[in-house]
Formats: structure tokens, C-alpha cells, sequence
């Protein structure tokens, strides 16, 4: 299953675990794959690094070789108009149109609120873990 992963829970799940951080296990064992737009790979690559240096144990680039090797790095065009209140999120959105993916991976109120968005589904890490990775 193809899934847009936005950036604050993926970092939730590298660094703090719980709900989220099943997430990138999920990739790991393959059982999701993770799309990653060029503009998605670079906001992930900064706030790690930001959210690193508080964690100076955490070795960044073990995470980004994670994320860039399990993940299938896309090139996704802007979309032609404005979805969610906050236009930074769009790049999901556009991550998941390019890549048929029918489900964001999400927290953010923006995104959750413009669920069923061309078919796509957004949906929190808790959900998604009870509905697609539950056995």
C-alpha cells in the first residue's frame, strides 16, 4: 500500500515512538510504501536536522538512508489551486495525486480537514495503524 507520510509524523515516529513510530517500522518490514516528493524529502531532511541537534545521539543520516531506501522518491507538480488553509500541506496532497496513493498519514487539522480530497484519504497515525496494519 502506497501512503504520503506528513512530516510531523514521521518525526514523531523516528524520535518519540509510540502510534507514529510504528509507521517507520511498517516501512522497514514493507508492509507500506512510503512516497516521498523531492519538496517532501527536503522539509524531512531539515527538521531533522533541527529536531537533531537537540538529540545529538540520533544519527540523522541513518534515517534519511532509511526513508530514501524503503521510499519511492517522486517528482510531484504543484497543484493548480490551493486545497488545504494551510498551502504548505499541499505538497502532500500533490505527493499522493502523482503517485495514485490513496491515504496521507496524518495530524495536521489542515490536512484531516480536506479528507476524501480527490479520493484521497487523510487519516491519524492511530486510525491508520487500527485499520491498515492491524492483524
Amino acid at each position: 500500500m502506497r501512503v504520503v507520510v506528513d512530516t510531523n509524523v514521521l518525526i514523531s515516529g523516528v524520535f518519540f515512538g509510540g502510534k507514529p513510530g510504528q509507521i517507520p517500522d511498517a516501512l522497514q518490514k514493507r508492509k507500506i510504501e512510503l512516497v516521498i516528493s523531492t519538496r517532501i524529502l527536503a522539509e524531512y531532511i531539515d527538521v531533522l536536522h533541527r529536531i537533531a541537534a537537540k538529540y545529538p545521539k540520533v544519527d540523522v543520516s541513518r534515517i534519511i538512508t532509511l526513508i530514501t531506501s524503503f521510499g519511492l522518491i517522486i517528482e510531484a507538480r504543484d497543484l493548480e489551486e490551493q486545497v488545504c488553509e494551510d498551502s504548505d500541506d499541499d505538497k502532500f496532497i500533490a505527493a499522493a495525486l502523482e503517485s495514485s496513493s490513496k491515504v496521507i498519514i496524518t495530524g495536521d487539522t489542515h490536512l484531516l480537514d480536506v479528507s476524501g480530497y480527490s479520493g484521497i484519504e487523510m487519516i491519524q497515525p492511530a486510525v491508520f495503524i487500527e485499520k491498515y496494519l492491524s492483524e
